[in-house]
């Protein structure tokens, strides 16, 4: 297991070492191979669009840190309101209200640890996952209909004035929008820190809630299971770079992004020897693949909602 020690400049050099994507129009593609999150892509964009982001994202870890060492987190319940943005040119992409739903209810159970599938957390593992305790209340849904056939990763689909639906009430409120990606992006989210004009959860129409069998291998509704996470502040668990870290203590030392369902024990090659957390929900593995949090990913989550935290006007 990891142990965490961070500096401001190890930070800023954590956020600026990434891959960079140049193309503000994304094709769409029909099947998408492996599981691709351009949630890093899109921080790397904000942080060279924005100096002070880096700034603002690096004082929301130093008092997600401090929340931690001094144990101040959240001892209420946490419910997120949820308000959906659905936009379509298709009849398809205008994904039905039960397939919404679909989607909240997967969230409720993956975050309170009552997916079915918890159960099959190995015993290495099995001390460290994690109830989060964070639900999720759908509050409304908006529909709009598009011209566009793919909306890329430049949040134009958060934008009225660019064709899109511009969030709602964005410090009280998650707002998610179901749209075609396209160039075979399941989803990204926007980190803590970020502008509230841009604030939310981006998910293919594809890969909202339980879809259709066309969909598999990501027709679970686990892509806003991971992409929420990001919105919570967690990084992948490789942490973006070979045996990279996520800062969390307690998830194992991954030499890279995961894909399918690998099978357990998952030996690492970054040393010393262990196994890989597969599993959870940070990785790139498949829907079926995927089913826990843990510990310490959860005290990353509910620091965000205390006095003081970046996501605190949600409240307790």
């Amino acid at each position: 297991m990891k142990k965490i020690l961070l500096t401001a400049t190890a930070f800023l050099m954590l956020f600026s070492c990434q891959n960079d994507q140049s193309e503000s129009t994304v094709s769409a593609t029909n099947a998408i191979a492996r599981r691709s999150c351009a949630s890093q892509d899109v921080l790397t964009e904000q942080l060279k669009a924005d100096p002070t982001l880096a700034l603002r994202m690096n004082q929301i870890e130093a008092f997600t840190q401090k929340s931690m060492l001094t144990n101040r987190l959240v001892n209420g319940k946490v419910v997120i309101p949820v308000v959906v943005n659905v936009l379509y040119k298709t009849a398809a992409e205008n994904i039905s209200d039960a397939q919404i739903q679909s989607q909240i209810d997967v969230l409720n159970k993956d975050y309170t640890a009552t997916n079915p599938d918890f159960s099959n957390i190995p015993a290495e593992f099995a001390g460290v996952a994690a109830n989060v305790g964070i639900t999720f209340e759908l509050v409304k849904i908006n529909r709009k209909s598009t011209t566009k056939t793919s909306w890329g990763t430049r949040d134009a689909m958060k934008k009225t004035k660019q064709g899109g639906l511009d969030p709602t009430s964005p410090a009280t409120t998650l707002n998610m929008w179901a749209c075609t990606i396209g160039g075979g992006i399941l989803g990204y989210a926007q980190f803590p820190g970020g502008s509230s004009a841009t604030d939310g959860v981006v998910i293919d129409s594809n890969y909202f809630g339980l879809s259709s069998a066309a969909s598999y291998p990501y027709n679970l509704g686990r892509t806003a299971s991971h992409e929420v996470g990001h919105w919570m502040n967690l990084r992948h668990i490789w942490g973006d770079a070979s045996c990279g870290d996520d800062l969390v203590s307690d998830t194992p030392v991954h030499k890279t992004s995961n894909f399918g369902v690998p099978t357990y024990p998952y030996v690492s090659t970054c040393l010393p020897s262990h196994n890989e957390m597969t599993m959870n929900y940070m990785d790139y593995t498949d829907d079926r693949g995927m089913f826990m949090f843990t510990n310490g990913q959860k005290a990353r989550m509910t620091a965000l909602f205390v006095s003081g935290g970046a996501r605190s006007g949600f409240g307790i």
